[in-house]
């Protein structure tokens, strides 16, 4: 037996009586269908050969194996036999010792096949897990019925209900491995276990011949107690109770029965809505990396020396992202006193973190050195990147960037922070405007993955390719917008707020929007978020707002009003609610002062009812998103869904507000925007791109795709 060609989806060697497969599907070895026929076609070949006593599987490259290949997802090559269910019985039904060779990431699918193996040894640095319910499915190829029988019921309950892997070390513990290997070739030592078994004349040891540890009534105790979590942590999703469901299934089925009810559920799961939505944002965020005028070969600006301006809760934030990705920052202020308040705010918040066990005492003094501190503007000179972070105030933040234009050195990338400013305008009191840009990040900087990229008029293409490449060095999704006042997230969540407004003005309560878009699968409602967010700081847009405002367009004066009582939410301990502790609690006040603006405008409360109030609130969302995109200020429909999934709590099983708008229907949507539209006049009308891919039975993922291709 000798290798096969190199090019080909997987290899077969022989060393010394051990038959080595080898899955050659760069770059991650996922189990298309071209890889899976081909180690059937191996396994049979090795069976009838009398000159191999074993098998080992391993990978090449990265990992082992990446799983299903989710392009397949919803197409026929999903069918193409052996499906990878079948492959991993076909591999367990060897008469011939097979051990599996685990490096990387070893999830999902590649898993599954290391389960359907009869050994497993891994490299100290891989990773191992089923985290198909983040995909809106379940483990499908056998996952649920051989994981609980190997690591025992419960371990098996928490990792696919939750979808984290595991690293060597505990998968060792755990008996998902039943060896690590030390000496860097995890295949070699896979080879070596492969003749300890052949000597010790070691036969196959079947996984789905193992009993499940645990009584069937402590088992279904113990499903109770999970279902009952997820109930809260899980509200409104499908896979993680279809995952436990599977899973329990070991309790009273044979393995036989439970692998055919797993494929049942399974085919339930990838037909759903919840799936398609999952893997659709899954590719969202990886077009998003993609700017269609941006070559991907772009020369990047060097950033090895980054200073941030503005030492408060966003300037510190944005420092904490840098040095928690091993980045050095300069940290300027204007002044010792405020730049001692930021550090001190800065070194607290690692403190909490390794207060909770979640960092550890040098990991916290490695990150605090990281950044540095200093005194007035002129520390820039030496900067590569200089973020700015000061008060939002367009004045302020042109007087800064006039300064930073005098003393930065030539070639040094120039951002500001700003949340709905004009980078343009910031830009125009430079006399290099292709070095300037918008970095919005989301509070806190140091949690929020979302970066916004704003580019403006003249931002040069490698300033944008550079961000974008650092935003992913520092765990942040970048998207590239366009400049209009709030860019995308924000000049969404602005009709989003006014339509809550209005429908309180109108019968509804503060918690009953919050409800209604909580159930819907929002962390938080709009009124609840406006609180822990400050209302302060969305009077201070509205203020400035209201000097283009046109008279005649309906404005709630709520906020106003609330914040002229110094209810400037939870952090003064009263907003749209009252707080004890961090819990909301509606507020008898609040309530009167509604239905006080209720009575001034002379109309009538009404009960409404909560389809009314999730349709305004998201559809208001998707009419806003789809002017957007008609003006050219985002890329694609998808960008606007990461930017929502990753800035604003949109709930990913739900895809993003455009797609969500595709799963509903445009038609459906556009119809429900002129009802609108009648009712409460011009705010509503469709936007004209709705309109027309409504009247055309499109939708936002085949405009997506029609761009694309003309691009």
């Amino acid at each position: 037996m000798v290798a096969k060609e190199s090019n080909e989806p997987v290899l077969l060697q022989q060393q010394g009586g051990v038959a080595v497969i080898t899955i050659n599907n760069p770059p991650v070895n996922v189990l298309a269908k071209q890889v899976r026929m081909a180690i059937a076609d191996c396994l049979e070949e090795v069976q009838d050969d009398r000159l191999v006593n074993a098998v080992v599987i391993c990978g090449n490259g990265r990992n082992l194996c990446g799983g299903a290949d989710i392009r397949e997802f919803n197409t026929p090559d999903r069918q193409v036999k052996p499906m990878t269910r079948d492959l991993m019985n076909l591999i367990e039904a060897c008469e011939k010792p097979v051990v599996a060779a685990i490096h990387g990431p070893t999830l999902g699918g590649g898993l599954e096949l290391a389960l359907g193996c009869h050994y497993r040894v891994a490299d100290p640095t891989a990773s191992m897990g089923l985290p198909e319910v983040h995909r809106g499915v379940i483990p499908g190829a056998g996952g649920t019925q051989r994981l609980p029988r190997l690591v025992g019921f419960q371990t098996a309950v928490e990792m696919i209900t939750g979808g984290a892997p595991v690293d060597a070390g505990k998968a060792l513990e755990i008996g998902l491995v039943d060896r690590v290997a030390d000496d860097g070739d995890v295949c070699g030592d896979a080879v070596a276990f492969a003749h300890e078994l052949i000597e010790t004349e070691t036969g196959p040891r079947r996984v789905s011949e193992l009993p499940v540890d645990v009584e069937p009534d402590t088992g279904a105790e113990l499903v109770e107690e999970t279902r009952t979590r997820l109930e809260k942590s899980a509200r409104g999703m499908q896979a993680p109770f279809s995952c436990l469901e599977s899973v329990a299934n070991t309790l009273t089925m044979s393995f036989r029965d439970g692998w055919t009810r797993e494929a049942e559920i399974s085919q339930a799961a990838v037909a759903s809505v919840e799936s398609r939505s999952l893997v659709h944002a899954f590719f969202a965020e990886r077009q998003a990396a993609k700017i269609p005028d941006v070559p991907a070969d772009t020369t990047l600006r060097p950033v090895d020396r980054i200073a941030i301006l503005g030492a408060g809760t966003m300037g510190g934030g944005i420092a904490m992202s840098f040095a928690n990705a091993g980045m050095s920052v300069t940290l300027i202020e204007t002044d010792q006193d405020s730049l001692e308040r930021g550090l001190g705010r800065i070194e607290a918040n690692y403190a909490a973190t390794r207060d909770r066990g979640r960092l550890s005492e040098d990991d916290m003094a490695a990150r605090m050195a990281r950044i540095t501190g200093a005194v007035g503007i002129e520390a820039v000179a030496e900067a590569d990147l200089v973020i700015e972070a000061v008060f939002e105030e367009m004045d302020v933040k042109q007087a800064v960037f006039r300064d930073l234009d005098r003393l930065a050195p030539e070639g040094a990338i120039l951002a500001t922070n700003t949340s709905t400013l004009d980078v343009d305008a910031i830009a125009a009191v430079t006399s290099r405007p292709e070095d300037v840009l918008g970095m919005h990040f989301f509070s806190p900087a140091n949690v929020m993955t979302l970066l916004e990229v704003v580019r403006a008029e003249k931002t040069a293409k490698d300033v944008i390719a550079t961000v974008m490449a650092l935003s992913a060095n520092v765990d942040k999704t970048g998207v590239v917008v366009g400049v209009c006042d709030g860019f995308v997230g924000n000049r969404m969540l602005a009709p989003y707020f006014r339509q809550a407004d209005f429908l309180v003005e109108e019968g509804a309560y503060p918690q009953d929007v919050d409800r209604v878009v909580e159930e819907f699968g929002f962390r938080m409602g709009p009124f609840r978020v406006s609180d822990l967010a400050g209302l302060d700081i969305s009077w201070a847009i509205e203020k400035r707002r209201a000097e283009t405002r046109p008279a005649e367009e309906r404005f709630s004066p709520l906020l106003d009003r609330i914040c002229e009582l110094g209810r400037y939410g939870q952090k003064t301990g009263a907003g749209w609610y009252s707080y004890e502790g961090r819990n909301a609690v509606p507020d008898p006040e609040i309530e009167a002062l509604i239905r006080a603006r209720s009575d001034q405008m002379g109309s009538a409360r009404r009960n409404i009812s909560d389809e009314e109030i999730l349709q305004r609130c998201i559809y208001s969302l998707i009419n806003e998103g789809a002017r957007i995109l008609q003006e050219g200020l985002a890329i694609r429909a998808s960008d606007i869904d990461v930017v929502w999934l990753h800035g604003y709590g949109f709930p990913r099983w739900r895809g993003g507000p455009m797609f969500y708008a595709d799963m509903v229907g445009l038609d459906e949507v556009v119809a429900t925007l002129d009802r609108f539209h009648a009712d409460w006049g011009d705010k509503w009308e469709p936007a004209a791109l709705l309109r027309e891919l409504a009247e055309a039975g499109s939708t936002f993922k085949a405009w997506d795709a029609d761009r694309a291709a003309g691009a």
